[in-house]
């Protein structure tokens, strides 16, 4: 009887393997395919204007999060990161219980309104006034950064927008001190992996130098538009001479 039960076991999940080449789509596949669908679509600004009030109450209707590191300032942010961030959320990819339930496409929304929101939160300034480490170490960071974050998070903390590698400048510092605890120890199961190891051998001071100058990072400044001179106005033409008028006789 038991060997019966086992075999009708064994046979149904071979009829699955045999109709879907796997079983259940991992955490993972199924973020990648969210991300995909919203990259597909073309994003409304004033939809995401909308759509973020759902995440206004933590982040603040600016997008700058909170210096204390509770919430991240998400204004500036890459388009693809908030998008990958989103989705990996959803799919429970991204550990993240604060932020779950306003994820969820019953709140949030579907794909349409992830493209909408995270096209208006990219385009978004971000705060200069972000909340900073203690600035006692900021050489010793300087160098850290420039030889294992700077390839990959940019010279300046710009990030990647092609390999949504997110933009770390300006950043709070208690948040990515967070963060970086929670990819060293394995709690954010998105992490990079060659991010997870490069970090491994960080000690505390490594890790506070490096972040506190990471958060004082600024973007760099996009050149202004370069308009064509205007050309010069044509000359009014001069004033007609008017008549030589004789003199009143005098009495």
């Amino acid at each position: 009887m038991r060997t019966t039960s086992a075999l009708c076991v064994l046979t149904g999940v071979a009829a699955m393997l045999g109709a879907t080449g796997s079983l259940a789509a991992t955490p993972a596949e199924i973020a990648q395919k969210e991300y995909d669908e919203v990259m597909a679509l073309t994003p409304n600004l004033e939809n995401g204007r909308h759509a973020y009030l759902t995440c206004a109450v933590c982040h603040r209707p600016e997008g700058w999060g909170s210096p204390d590191g509770s919430y991240p300032q998400i204004a500036g942010q890459w388009r693809t990161v908030i998008i990958k961030q989103l989705a990996d959320v959803r799919a429970r990819n991204r550990d993240n219980p604060l932020m779950y339930p306003f994820s969820v496409p019953r709140i949030l929304g579907g794909p349409q309104q992830i493209a909408d929101v995270a096209a208006y939160l990219a385009q978004l300034p971000m705060t200069p006034n972000n909340g900073l480490g203690p600035g006692t170490d900021l050489e010793y960071g300087r160098v850290l950064y420039q030889e294992n974050c700077a390839e990959c998070h940019g010279d300046h903390g710009e990030g990647n927008d092609a390999d949504h590698m997110p933009a770390v400048a300006g950043q709070h510092f208690h948040y990515l001190m967070r963060q970086f605890d929670s990819i060293r120890t394995g709690r954010r199961k998105n992490s990079d992996p060659e991010m997870v190891q490069q970090i491994e051998g960080f000690s505390p001071r490594d890790q506070a130098a490096v972040l506190d100058y990471t958060s004082r990072l600024r973007p760099p400044i996009p050149e202004p538009p370069h308009f064509p001179a205007m050309p010069e106005p044509p000359q009014p033409p001069p004033m007609p001479k008017f008549p030589d008028w004789p003199e009143w006789p005098r009495r």
